[in-house]
């Protein structure tokens, strides 16, 4: 059973998770570079790291800047700052209250196959919200995690995006748990006009555990992925 160094460093600024990612991301492909140069086995470690962020929009490398709704003035006058970003997907948006996962693996320890780990990422949040009362699904084309597919009352509750490079993984998911749904008005999330979004909170009409959420998280993550947290 692979094991996956769990971190939760709490509410941290985007930029600075974003380095640490990066961080922790070019320590894995580096080893991987000598294995492969060397002729040796050197074991890659797994990370998952769990975090929140301080109000923040990010851009996909494939996104369109004219999905945010605001200028840099704006961007101030609301406390929320913007950053262009490797990941994949559109426009997003991360602050307090939502739940964001992070996991830095090398798939080579797993399967190689990227539209699986997108999909397990996606069972993880459908099985933890399950646990909730809420039905959650897939939307055809759509990456991420939906309420009320195929109706006029479509919502997303978890967005995904990620990055991989010799099999490494980074970013990861962002759910929302007790997100403030009003910064999402600046954006055309994800770059899909005319589709909402919804938050657990809005759903359950009640304050969530974060800390409740995330020991759910890890539990269908270690079961689906075959891992044990350390």
């Amino acid at each position: 059973m692979q094991k996956v160094i769990l971190k939760d460093i709490g509410l941290k600024d985007y930029k600075d998770t974003w380095e640490y990612q990066e961080e922790i991301f070019d320590s894995i492909v580096e080893i991987k570079k000598t294995n492969r140069k060397n002729d040796l086995t050197n074991k890659t470690p797994n990370y998952f790291l769990f975090v929140e962020h301080p109000h923040v929009y990010t851009l996909g490398k494939s996104g369109d800047i004219s999905n945010l709704l605001l200028n840099e003035e704006q961007l101030t006058q609301k406390g929320a700052t913007f950053y262009k970003i490797n990941r994949g997907g559109d426009i997003t948006y991360h602050g307090p209250g939502q739940l964001v996962g992070y996991p830095i693996l090398d798939l080579e320890n797993f399967f190689t196959d990227i539209h699986k780990y997108l999909r397990f990422l996606e069972e993880v949040i459908i099985k933890t919200l399950e646990e909730y009362g809420i039905k959650s699904e897939r939307s055809a084309g759509e990456t991420g995690v939906w309420l009320d597919v195929g109706t006029p009352f479509a919502r997303k509750i978890c967005a995904l995006g990620v990055r991989t490079s010799r099999w490494v993984t980074m970013h990861g998911f962002a759910l929302n748990v007790n997100t403030n749904l009003g910064y999402f008005d600046n954006i055309i999330p994800c770059g899909i006009k005319g589709k909402a979004v919804t938050s657990m909170e809005v759903e359950l009409n009640k304050k969530i555990s974060l800390d409740e959420v995330k020991e759910k998280i890890l539990k269908h993550f270690a079961a689906l992925f075959e891992v044990e947290f350390v």
